[in-house]
Order: structure tokens, then C-alpha cells, then sequence
């Protein structure tokens, strides 16, 4: 039998699971309730109990003060709760996607622009000042609000986007950065991150980002007023790179990185299998409690109402207590929480089951420094879609099979681990059902389905329990095998089931 001691990397929730592990949250917009007056209700029905407004946008009040005051004074009449959302810095492209073509989509003119490595010019993602001082006036707005929570939203980060390496290269920030770290070569620097060498003076580079944006939050908490949480929004696989050391975060809201946001991405086995790769990733360094999705389409009409309600089942498999819906300013169709109201329901029932345990497995879920520092976010995630259980791996030695990156796998250490890789097994479906058929006999007393076709299987061991999700659009029935134990199981299309497991020995 396989021998597997392991301590969970997720942070443990102090409470018992209970019922109502599960909360969901949606945001939205002044103008969009003014203009759909029954949109409140409809949530309502479906589950959502807390409705998230947005107020500032990088240096803009498109919605105002005193209208948000008004609508979340209506929003709590009606039962609910009403929190903030405020997006500090903006975003290099359109990421709100406000059909009229307002509010601005940049910061006001006396914000300055970030510098690229090759000297182009963005808007978003760069801190220069005044930016952290405006933000902290517009958080402490909020004094007497009744709000508890402030998310900085799209974009909390110091890279243009997932897999660049991050930070602002104007000479203001390079006279900075020398400053602290000391005299560098700037041209010997540009060449490292180019080539994601993980060298002394990128470490350098990377941690001095991490250092002003943590810096820049440590301000907005400070500011803000009645004992209000600033909570942040990390991106797909956000890590240092992008000047997010996630270790800095772990004591505040924190919504884990999505990116699959449209059908034509979440579609595919591998578009599924990524998203969980990164929820699984940032659960490392956050409770459960704390924890939310970027339960996101985007374009607002673009994600299908079945595929919005298979993101749950990652919330669901990653103990992520919140689940915030979003869409931009725009709204998805209202027609969406037809399906979302029954799978909210049925993810809660399957997740106050599961809520608090720890996934085990001989395969390693891994993200290491490397993928962290200088990797270009393209996680090996697809063993995840093998019907074979795994766990959250963290850096200490490890049993089983370990995925690693291209990235990682270039700085491999000597750790206890049979290392996976791209170049070694690929990662198609059929070059890992042949792996999978060379190493079953190896992984001991583990449950597992049976078939080769792309599910998730999560095994709860302390419990006895595991939970299949079915990652393809069409219904499927599978075998879950436990030593001599078997049961069939009968999974909806993109569904999920929790399976009692049986005694192996029987």
C-alpha cells in the first residue's frame, strides 16, 4: 500500500463544517438595479444574500457615494446584505465591458501611466503616486456605512496579466528599486526576465513589487473606517510575479484567480482543469471562511447558464465558502438564475458534507517558486480531469506523483517525489490514460473511477466520502472502485455526486 502522511496545505476553518458552509454573493451596479427593478428579487430567490456594489474606479466616482448609500439602505429593507467593491487601479484593456460605452475606461489624466519592459505605455496595473492616497479617501468614504467589507477588485496586481513577469520600468521606479536592492545592471535585468530565469536580481525585482503592493494595502486597510475588512481579488495563478506575495494576504477576503470566463474557454477538459489548478493553488494561503470565487462571464453574455453552474463544483472541491458572481457592469441574463437557483442549492448540500476536510490522493497538486517568480502561468493540470484522487501540495517532500510545470520542472530539486512532466508523459488525454494505466497497480488503497473518461474524483479519507464531477456537456455513468468495493454512479451532464464509499475490503 502506498504510505502517504499528509497535512493539509489548505488553512483549516476553526468552526465545524455546518449547513451553511456555503454563501453566495453577485455584483452589481446602481444604474442596473435602477434600470431592473426586479433583479433584486430574482436574486433573492435563487440564494444570493449578499449583493457587492461597486462604487469607485481608479480614480473615478462613476457611481456615486450618496446613490450607493441608497440602494444598499433598499437592499438590506429587502433582507439582504450589501457590501462594496472598489477597483483601485484599472486594467490595461476593457475589463468592465458597460455596453454604453461609459464610465472612462482609464485613470484621470493626473494619473500616470505604467512603463512595459519594452518601454510601451499601459493604463492600470502600476502604482504611481497619487493613486494609493486617492484610494484611501475613497475607502474611508465609507465611515458610518454599515459596510464590512471592501474587495479591491480588477486589477489589484503590478503585471498586465497572467504569466508576466510584473512591476513598472519608468525611471522613477528603477531609482527605487536600485535604492533598496542595491546598484543593478537594468539591461542584464531586462535579459532575466526575458528569458524567466529565476537569477538573484530577478528575485530581487519580483520582491520589490511585492513590496509596494502589499505596501499600497497595508495604506487602504489603515484607512479604512468602523473596522472595515479590505479584501483583494488575485488573478488567474496571481503569485509574486505579479507583485501579490500571497503569504500577505491570508488573513483577509480573498477571491482565488479564474480565467476560464466564456464558453469557448470553459468548454474544454482543459479550460476546467486549469481553473481548479488555480483555486487550488491560492486556497494554500487562505481559510476557507475567507475564501470567495471569481464565479465570472465576461463578456456578460458569453458563459452559458450550465457552465456558470459547473464553476460551482469548483468551489465545492476546493472549500471556497463564497461564491461571488460576476459580469462586468453588465449583468448576465436574467434567464441564468433558472439554472443557478437549483445547482446553488445542490452545491451547498454536497459542500456542508464535505466543508473542513482535507483532499487526499497519490496525485500532488504543485505550484512551486519558480512557476510563482517567473513562470508563464501554464499549469500541467489536466491529470486533474483523471478520475484519480490528489492532493494540495506545498514545498516540503512529498509521496505519490507530483505534476510539475514546465517551469518548475526546469528548477527541480531532490525532493522525495516521483516528478511528472510535459516532456516525460505530454499531456493529452491519451498519453495520461496510458499513464494512468502503467501506475494504478502502484497507488494502494485508493479510490478512483474506473472509466477513462474526464472526471474529478476528490477523496475525503477522514470520512469515507468522495465527490466525481463530471467535466464533459453530456451524462455519463462511471465506476468508483475502492479495493473489492464498487459502486455505480450516475453523473448529470458537467454534474456532481457525492459517493459514500463502501468498506475496500468487502
Amino acid at each position: 500500500m502506498l504510505r502517504r502522511n499528509f497535512l493539509s496545505c489548505f488553512p483549516a476553518l476553526t468552526a465545524a463544517p455546518n449547513a451553511k458552509a456555503r454563501r453566495y454573493h453577485v455584483c452589481l451596479n446602481t444604474e442596473v438595479l435602477e434600470q431592473n427593478p426586479k433583479l433584486l428579487e430574482t436574486v433573492r430567490r435563487a440564494g444570493v444574500d449578499t449583493i457587492w456594489l461597486c462604487g469607485f474606479l481608479y480614480g473615478h466616482w462613476y457611481y456615486t457615494p450618496q446613490k450607493i448609500r441608497e440602494w444598499a439602505a433598499r437592499i438590506r429593507k429587502a433582507g439582504m446584505g450589501v457590501e462594496v467593491i472598489h477597483v483601485p487601479l484599472g486594467h490595461p484593456g476593457d475589463s468592465l465591458g458597460a455596453k454604453s460605452g461609459e464610465p472612462p475606461l482609464t485613470p484621470p489624466g493626473h494619473w500616470r501611466q505604467g512603463v512595459r519592459l519594452d518601454g510601451t505605455r499601459h493604463w492600470g496595473t502600476s502604482l504611481h503616486a497619487p493613486a494609493t492616497e486617492e484610494n484611501a479617501a475613497a475607502i474611508g468614504q465609507w465611515k458610518g456605512s454599515g459596510f464590512r467589507t471592501v474587495f479591491l477588485d480588477d486589477d489589484f496586481r503590478l503585471a498586465t496579466g497572467p504569466g508576466t513577469i510584473g512591476g513598472c520600468h519608468c525611471d522613477e521606479h528603477w531609482a527605487a528599486f536600485q535604492k533598496k536592492a542595491g546598484p543593478q545592471n537594468r539591461e542584464a535585468l531586462a535579459a532575466d526576465i526575458r528569458a524567466r530565469a529565476l537569477t538573484p536580481a530577478v528575485r530581487a525585482w519580483v520582491e520589490f513589487q511585492c513590496d509596494e503592493l502589499t505596501g499600497c494595502h497595508r495604506r487602504l486597510a489603515a484607512g479604512a473606517r468602523d473596522g472595515m475588512q479590505v479584501g483583494v481579488m488575485v488573478m488567474y495563478l496571481g503569485s509574486e510575479k505579479a507583485g501579490i506575495r500571497l503569504t500577505d494576504y491570508g488573513g483577509v477576503p480573498f477571491r482565488v484567480g479564474e480565467l476560464m470566463f466564456a464558453d469557448r474557454q470553459f468548454d474544454a477538459v482543459k479550460g476546467k482543469t486549469d481553473e481548479l489548478f488555480s483555486c487550488l493553488f491560492h486556497r494554500r494561503f487562505v481559510a476557507p471562511g475567507l475564501a470567495y470565487s471569481e464565479s465570472t462571464a465576461f463578456p456578460a453574455d458569453k458563459l452559458s447558464a450550465a457552465n456558470m453552474a459547473a464553476k460551482l463544483c469548483i468551489s465545492t472541491i476546493c472549500d471556497v465558502r463564497n461564491t461571488m458572481f460576476m459580469s462586468g457592469l453588465t449583468p448576465f441574463p436574467a434567464t441564468h438564475w433558472e439554472t443557478l437557483g437549483p445547482a446553488m442549492r445542490r452545491q451547498a448540500e454536497i459542500h456542508s458534507r464535505v466543508a473542513g476536510l482535507s483532499p487526499s490522493g497519490p496525485f500532488q497538486h504543485y505550484w512551486g517558486e519558480a512557476s510563482r517568480y517567473v513562470g508563464a502561468d501554464k499549469p500541467y493540470s489536466l491529470f486533474l480531469a483523471l478520475g484519480v484522487p490528489f492532493e494540495a501540495a506545498g514545498e516540503g517532500p512529498r509521496e505519490g506523483w507530483t505534476f510539475l510545470s514546465d517551469d518548475d520542472a526546469r528548477y527541480r530539486g531532490a525532493a522525495r517525489a516521483r516528478f511528472v512532466t510535459r516532456a516525460e508523459v505530454g499531456e493529452t488525454l491519451p498519453e495520461l490514460w496510458a499513464f494512468r494505466r502503467r501506475i494504478l497497480p502502484e497507488i494502494g488503497l485508493t479510490p478512483y473511477v474506473e472509466e477513462e473518461t474526464p472526471v474529478v474524483c476528490c477523496w475525503y479519507r477522514e470520512k469515507s466520502l468522495a465527490v466525481v464531477w463530471n467535466l464533459l456537456p453530456e451524462a455519463r455513468a462511471v465506476t468508483v472502485r475502492y479495493g473489492r468495493w464498487n459502486r455505480r454512479v450516475a453523473l448529470g451532464a458537467l454534474g456532481m455526486e457525492l459517493v459514500e464509499l463502501g468498506n475496500p475490503e468487502q
